[in-house]
């Protein structure tokens, strides 16, 4: 007897409306309840990878005021069989190279898996995560990355560059705070550690050092805890913390590009010749671990503006195309691009847009993720439970006032400095006393100092405008002549 089919909320059209109008972070309900992929436990990859080696990142379970990026952790090659025997209390031989590290103090994290890579073996695995369910046909698990933590295990609080993002959770609770993308001076961005792709913010979320940091106590934080079967949307540029809640958690996501991306790829060619150039000369302040160990490796400057000029050139023949073209296209790729400042052109897919009005049906099945209002009572105190989705609550069809959502357009500024919040000499310019000028004159400006002025996302935005034009005024004094 057939199995009935499982009816979802939301058809594939009604989705990819949703998410093409959606400009804050959303929850789907009941959409993968059919997946295979939810049978993906720990234990269940454990015994489909076998002895199979992955990399763990390991960090100490201790409360400080700054972030604890990749570049301070410890790493260790391990199978899931090592991993599940250490989160049991086991010692010895059991656990592998997780014996040098007390499951008391560290947490250990499988971060960023390409799923194409893990089971390139069983290729049929690829078939148990269904993206095409919200719209993109095609797309499964070969498009996708896996994480598996334990308690406590984290990712600094960054923001992509490329893309929007959905998130399944599998295993186990999640726990995210997100910003929009408007608070970006808010949370001091640095491109130090740098990661192409990921701009970190310089502030502990959860224990913000007010003194260093003022301004992060206007941010708006939108918190929710992911359950099993949920799916999160994380809209274009939008700032997150995740860290894991329960034992063992997985989760599955995958990177979703869009039209912007092109200019976005720009950006980050620039920045990445900048940081390489600056960071690859040896001096008195630049011995810190300032690549992250995602990188490969440092490009040679060379490399790098071959990568420049590929990305400018890849972003003009966009929109030419786009000029050209009688078609609307869709501004989601259904190709991930996490790490691509090479400025390779895909072609994005046709998208019928529906000229009438259409309102977000928030509701059970799609709950947003909201602002949560500052009192006495800071976020690191709430619980788990505070932070849950509750589908009971009323609706009322639109986002609420304390979630209104900035726009790309107003994380930038016009061209100058007074908003560059990682940079104290822009301050020096607006309305300090001569007193604060005096403490700037004598504080010493480092490298790393230096870099989070010249590629603060503000200074970069710029740039890459002023190049953009230059070049279509090169193309067509070439064209002309």
């Amino acid at each position: 007897m057939a199995s009935p089919i499982t009816m979802k909320p939301f058809s594939t059209e009604e989705t990819q409306r949703i998410l093409h109008h959606l400009q804050q972070p959303a929850v789907f309900m009941n959409m993968t309840c059919d997946w295979p992929a939810l049978h993906w436990t720990a234990e269940q990859l454990s015994v489909c990878l076998s002895d199979k080696l992955v990399r763990f990142r390991l960090g100490r379970k201790e409360e400080t005021n700054t972030p604890l990026f990749e570049t301070q952790c410890s790493y260790v090659e391990a199978s899931l069989v090592h991993f599940l025997s250490w989160t049991c209390g086991q010692s010895g031989t059991d656990v592998g190279p997780f014996s040098e590290f007390s499951y008391s103090e560290y947490w250990a994290y499988a971060d960023y898996k390409y799923i194409a890579m893990l089971f390139q073996d069983q290729p049929s695995m690829f078939e148990d995560v269904r993206w095409p369910d919200f719209g993109f046909e095609g797309r499964d698990g070969r498009e996708s990355t896996l994480w598996i933590g334990t308690e406590g295990a984290n990712t600094p609080c960054h923001q992509d560059s490329y893309g929007c993002n959905l998130v399944l959770q599998v295993q186990g609770r999640k726990q995210w705070y997100l910003f929009p993308p408007g608070d970006a001076s808010k949370l001091y961005p640095t491109r130090i550690p740098y990661e192409e792709s990921s701009v970190f913010s310089q502030v502990d979320v959860l224990r913000p050092d007010p003194t260093k940091f003022p301004d992060f106590q206007k941010a708006r934080v939108h918190t929710v805890t992911l359950q099993p079967g949920q799916v999160l949307f994380v809209p274009r540029h939008w700032w997150h913390y995740v860290e894991s809640l329960d034992p063992i958690t997985v989760s599955i996501n995958s990177w979703i590009e869009l039209e912007a991306d092109d200019v976005a790829r720009v950006s980050e060619a620039v920045t990445k010749a900048v940081v390489c150039a600056m960071k690859g000369c040896p001096s008195d302040d630049n011995r810190d671990d300032w690549l992250n160990p995602t990188e490969e490796g440092v490009t040679s400057h060379n490399e790098n503006m071959q990568y420049l000029n590929l990305a400018i050139r890849a972003c003009a023949q966009r929109q030419t195309d786009l000029q050209c073209s009688t078609l609307t296209l869709d501004p989601r790729d259904p190709r991930p691009a996490k790490r691509d400042s090479g400025g390779q052109i895909r072609k994005p897919c046709v998208w019928k847009r529906d000229p009438a009005p259409f309102t977000i049906p928030f509701g059970p099945h799609l709950i947003p993720v909201c602002c949560q209002r500052r009192d006495s009572t800071e976020t690191r105190d709430m619980t788990p439970k505070d932070l849950e989705v509750k589908p009971s609550r009323k609706w009322a069809g639109e986002p609420q006032e304390d979630c209104a959502v900035d726009s790309d357009a107003a994380q930038r500024t016009e061209p100058g400095l007074t908003q560059c919040a990682a940079c104290d000499c822009a301050d020096v310019m607006s309305e300090n006393s001569s007193e604060d000028c005096e403490e700037s004159r004598d504080s010493i400006i480092t490298t790393n100092d230096l870099l989070d002025c010249l590629v603060h996302p503000d200074v970069i935005a710029t740039v890459t405008g002023l190049l953009l034009a230059r070049h279509t005024r090169s193309h067509t004094t070439t064209a002309a002549s």
